[in-house]
């Protein structure tokens, strides 16, 4: 299975220079606990924006055009070829950039979005629409603002439609 996780703002950013627009400790609770002991793809960029490198406890793969190598990664040219090694996994992880999602979202049969509730904040990395012939709504969790998060947010889970 292939799953998609991000976190979006009302107008689909996820990122500005090379960094996540939200820091909401709930999301990346469940980011750690929903990819880990799973195998995560990464573009290039989203690798070099993690601050200490590849993360602990995941086969992290990174999707790179360049002949390159990463510390405690595996490295592909192509979303195709990293998916071919990993088809005995049962649920794959994709964490990102914009160009993978947008490639990603075409074959994803599972997504894991964070919606925060904002839209004032600047962004230039932006999340494809999730069209609703295409994608099912599973669950929805709504949560307010607090001491530990600035913004509110929901936590929502799609599959699929099958035709």
């Amino acid at each position: 299975m292939l799953s998609i996780i991000v976190a979006i703002n009302k107008n689909n950013g996820i990122g500005f220079h090379n960094e996540l627009l939200y820091w909401l400790p709930n999301d990346l609770k469940r980011f750690k606990a929903l990819t880990t002991g799973h195998t995560i793809i990464m573009g290039r960029k989203t690798f070099e924006s993690l601050p200490k490198g590849a993360l602990p406890n995941r086969r992290n793969i990174v999707l790179t055009s360049q002949n390159m190598e990463f510390p405690g990664t595996e490295t592909f040219h192509s979303l195709a070829e990293a998916l071919a090694a990993c088809k005995e996994e049962e649920e794959v992880f994709i964490i990102g950039g914009a160009s993978l999602y947008a490639e990603a979202l075409k074959v994803a049969d599972r997504l894991y979005i964070t919606e925060v509730e904002d839209a004032e904040k600047p962004a230039d990395v932006f999340f494809p629409n999730i069209t609703p012939d295409e994608w099912q709504e599973k669950s929805r969790e709504c949560h307010s603002t607090d001491e530990k998060h600035l913004y509110s947010y929901n936590l929502v889970n799609y599959e699929r439609i099958k035709h």
